[in-house]
């Protein structure tokens, strides 16, 4: 059974949403995330990423960062930009992006349900990432950046979503990338009431994405039950924050591969060992988009290749083994290339297929030998291997639109 539960979220005052809205703090880097708060003061990534603010020389690990985050976030309350609802509420979160929408419900979510695996998981977490986020929550006393959820979609709860969006939204504002963003507040107890009964029937949640954030809220909320051994339960900080999409609106894209070196071998050597589980087939200069599951695209040497992995590759049946990126790393990536913890080895980056199959060739022409176009992950396969308990390789999935930070923050008080 899983549970959701109203809160009295802290919200930017509608006119100031746009501007307080900004992407997950973990698609920047240092230098990416300084670019885009420059000049903009109520971005909500000077509280997701407070060394932005600071001197670039600081260690952003360093206490004094965390504290600054606090101090970033105290800031938006004293210029009045963002403030607490009176109210506990459910709040409907929809983002329009090329024609296509998906509405999500804002709410929070059991620290226990994660614990006793109602919300699965599908990915392993690293513990200094888990140590970062946990030090930021810590800090702000908040949930900063919404846990995307997903569950199989249910149509009572479609139908009261779809009653509330005839009303006007308190926010509506289209992002810099074109990117459209609504929100509506539910506040009436009925409705909540009805929500909360219709999501019991649920069964599980499915952490889409954004597994370092609910592990370290959950990491948080456990600190908080030591300090406070009478804890009862209904305490704020047994609880994180979600936004919650039914499966059947939810789009991954490709996830890409880029490695720095061919693993000592020259490029016939290398396309010679592929040769022994996939077809190799040149394309030319035309970049590949693989156009079905068993199939890669390639970048080497100024020319695009299509890899189909061979019968016996494989076992069709293994939930785990099937996924593209489990063939990929498998048959290449580990035996030829040398790559053996995909988690941690500096010579192979990740790249979002928002970005195009045009950053894979620059990356190509500028840091890397070899890129590999992927094949997208679907939504049931996700599914399907968090029911099994099994975990999925590393940087599998790539979602589209990525929710706004800062339109949503839950108090642990």
């Amino acid at each position: 059974m899983a549970t959701i539960r109203p809160f009295k979220a802290v919200r930017p005052v509608p006119e100031k949403a746009a501007d307080v809205a900004a992407l997950p703090y973990d698609v920047y880097n240092r230098e990416e995330a300084a670019a885009a708060v420059y000049g903009k003061y109520d971005s909500f990534l000077r509280v997701d990423r407070p060394e932005s603010t600071l001197d670039h020389r600081m260690n952003m690990y360093d206490p004094f960062v965390y504290e600054q985050a606090a101090k970033n976030l105290q800031k938006l309350y004293d210029r009045r930009v963002i403030a607490q609802d009176e109210t506990p509420s459910l709040y409907l979160y929809e983002l329009v992006m090329d024609g296509r929408s998906q509405v999500g419900l804002v709410a929070c979510t059991a620290i226990d349900e994660y614990l006793d695996n109602t919300i699965k998981k599908h990915e392993l977490t690293r513990e200094d990432k888990e140590q970062d986020r946990i030090k930021h929550v810590d800090a702000c006393n908040a949930n900063t950046g919404p846990i995307f959820l997903t569950y199989r979609g249910q149509e009572d709860i479609n139908g009261i979503i779809a009653e509330t969006m005839k009303n006007k939204p308190v926010v509506d504002f289209t992002a810099d990338d074109g990117v459209i963003h609504r929100v509506w507040v539910i506040d009436n107890e009925e409705t909540i009431g009805r929500l909360v009964e219709d999501f019991k029937k649920v069964g599980n949640f499915y952490i889409a994405d954004g597994h370092h954030r609910c592990a370290s809220a959950v990491k948080v909320g456990l600190m908080r039950r030591e300090e406070r051994p009478d804890y009862t339960g209904d305490e704020e900080f047994n609880y994180f924050l979600s936004v919650l999409f039914p499966d059947e609106q939810l789009a991954i894209m490709d996830y890409n591969r880029v490695v720095k070196d061919l693993n000592g071998l020259t490029a016939d050597a290398f396309i010679e060992a592929l040769e022994k589980q996939f077809d190799v087939e040149e394309k030319g200069t035309e970049p590949v988009h693989p156009p079905a599951k068993g199939t890669f695209g390639m970048f080497l040497e100024g020319k695009w290749y299509l890899l189909t992995a061979k019968e016996g590759t494989y076992a069709a049946d293994d939930p785990v083994g099937s996924l593209d990126v489990a063939i990929l790393q498998n048959n290449i990536l580990i035996p030829i290339l040398g790559i053996e913890d995909i988690r941690t080895d500096k010579r192979i980056d990740f790249v979002g297929g928002i970005r195009g199959l045009g950053e894979l060739e620059r990356r190509v022409g500028e840091d890397m030998k070899v890129a590999f176009s992927m094949y997208p992950t679907a939504i049931s396969e996700l599914m399907a291997i968090a029911d099994a308990d099994l975990l999925m390789p590393p940087k599998s999935t790539w979602f589209e639109p990525k929710l706004r930070s800062g339109l949503f923050i839950h108090n642990l008080d």
